[in-house]
């Protein structure tokens, strides 16, 4: 067990979470309460700059009032006009101990002094019946006009400390914001290490999984499926071990009956094959016609049965991977030719008729393969011919690339077999002539062998109005190529 490594999936993901999910919640309450305080401040500042505001007009007003009124009295001298003074300057008072209460120290001070002036004025209004009335007059106006100077002043004050609060209040945002950027900053790398811990822990043996379960579909069961992880996934990779070495057994079980099989059958068939020939040749005494035609139908069966066993043991030594290329160079036609003059029995019978169009091509290949192949593809298109039927059999060069074409003028191949017709023991629809039944891995023999020269296999329709195999391979293959099994291709075209 190695250490510090996390023991699932899941706390392998909540580990990858914490590290991201922790500093992100501490940066979202910093951002909360930052922003909560920066609003409050705010608001503060509003509420102080619209009360400063009201206030400082209210004291021009009252001010005005003030002294309005002190110069009726001056001149009336009723005793209403001093009781309304009086209220009036309890007023403004009242006016500026609220501004002090909010104030700055310098405005606080020219507060004083406005409240040691407002007394003055008071008190020598009050005792105005003491002096000249010219001279109270002049020296009320005098100390009035002050009185608005300092209101002027308190006004002035007031404002400058709403801007110096604003100011500061600009401070303290940008500050916060250059610190939710630090924050922003040192959660990245954060969310990377977070995202690589992720890829490494559960990406990797994810892909590792993805690749033996592909390995597994396409049939390979050769690579050993070792998953290094958390604990659930590697278990699940130990499970996939146990049905990869499960399903190798299996194919070996498979591969050796199929061998054990084909061998059996071979000794028995080659003394049928050998009896029909003595018997065709008159070893036993001459043959009519009508048992020459029976012998000949003995010795075509014996052909099919003797193919069918060499593609079974075709297969089977190809699916254990003891087979690789034998890379000869030799011509295409003859080798067509020795297809064709072995299936003349079968084309006779049916009376089917062959348009073959084949370069002069000379070939780097495995000649043994490409024989099965032409085989395999020419009895598939006799099998499903009707009688009296075309086989169109063409081969070109194109590009350094060898163009098979094999069509036939049967019924083609249904939409729902096309998926399937490549498969091993797949047989389809059954053919038209089941004298001898296939053994549904012709077509598997043909796609793995043109795989192991490079090429592909398609089924084209709209030029031939049956089925329609189109191979395309390298003219020229490695002749140091191993039993490596390609990838298989097959495609299924519309024209």
């Amino acid at each position: 067990m190695q250490w510090g490594r996390p023991k699932s999936l899941s706390g392998l993901m909540l580990v990858g979470l914490a590290l991201i999910a922790v500093p992100l919640l501490v940066a979202i309450l910093t951002a909360v309460l930052q922003i909560r305080e920066l609003a409050d401040t705010g608001q503060k500042i509003v509420i102080q700059g619209v009360t400063g505001a009201r206030a400082s007009q209210a004291l021009f007003g009252q001010i005005a009032s003030l002294e309005r009124t002190a110069r009726l009295y001056e001149v009336l001298k009723d005793p209403k006009l001093l009781d309304l003074y009086r209220t009036q300057d309890e007023s403004l008072t009242t006016t500026g101990d609220q501004l002090r209460r909010q104030a700055a120290s310098n405005t606080q001070q020219t507060l004083g002094q406005l409240a040691d002036l407002q007394r003055s004025i008071r008190v020598a209004l009050m005792n105005s019946a003491a002096v000249s009335a010219a001279g109270t007059a002049s020296d009320l106006s005098a100390r009035f006009a002050q009185l608005s100077g300092l209101v002027e002043r308190v006004a002035a004050q007031s404002n400058a400390q709403v801007d110096a609060q604003v100011a500061a209040l600009e401070d303290r945002t940008l500050r916060a914001r250059k610190e939710l950027l630090w924050w922003a900053a040192a959660l990245l790398p954060l969310a990377v290490i977070a995202a690589f811990v992720l890829t490494i822990g559960v990406g990797r043996p994810l892909r590792q999984l993805d690749r033996a379960i592909s390995e597994l579909g396409e049939g390979t069961f050769t690579n050993p499926i070792a998953v290094r992880g958390p604990h659930d996934l590697e278990r699940l990779g130990g499970q996939l071990e146990w049905l990869r070495q499960r399903l190798l057994e299996l194919a070996h079980e498979r591969n050796r009956f199929l061998r054990h099989m084909s061998h059996e059958l071979k000794t028995p068939l080659a003394n049928i094959r050998e009896g029909t020939e003595l018997l065709m040749d008159g070893a036993v005494g001459e043959l009519d016609s009508n048992q020459r035609e029976v012998a000949a139908i003995l010795r075509e069966n014996g052909i099919k049965l003797q193919r069918m066993i060499e593609n079974l043991l075709s297969f089977s030594a190809w699916q254990t991977s003891s087979v690789g290329l034998d890379a000869t160079e030799f011509r295409l036609r003859p080798l067509v030719k020795q297809v064709l003059e072995n299936q003349q029995l079968t084309l006779l019978s049916q009376r089917v008729r062959l348009d073959v169009r084949v370069d002069d091509v000379t070939l780097l290949a495995d000649r043994g393969k490409i024989r099965l192949i032409l085989e395999n593809l020419v009895s598939n298109a006799v099998k499903y011919s009707p009688k009296g039927g075309t086989i169109h059999l063409q081969a070109r060069t194109q590009s350094l690339q060898l163009v098979l074409d094999v069509a036939d003028g049967g019924p083609g191949i249904p939409v729902e077999d096309r998926g399937h017709v490549f498969e091993a023991f797949y047989t389809g629809r059954a053919a038209r002539t089941p004298a001898v039944k296939g053994t549904g891995i012709g077509l598997s023999v043909v796609l793995e062998f043109v795989a192991a020269h490079g090429g592909t296999v398609e089924i084209i329709d709209g030029e031939y109005p049956g089925a329609h195999f189109r191979i395309t391979m390298p003219i020229r293959v490695g002749s140091s190529e191993g039993p490596v099994r390609p990838e298989l291709k097959a495609q299924a075209h519309a024209a």
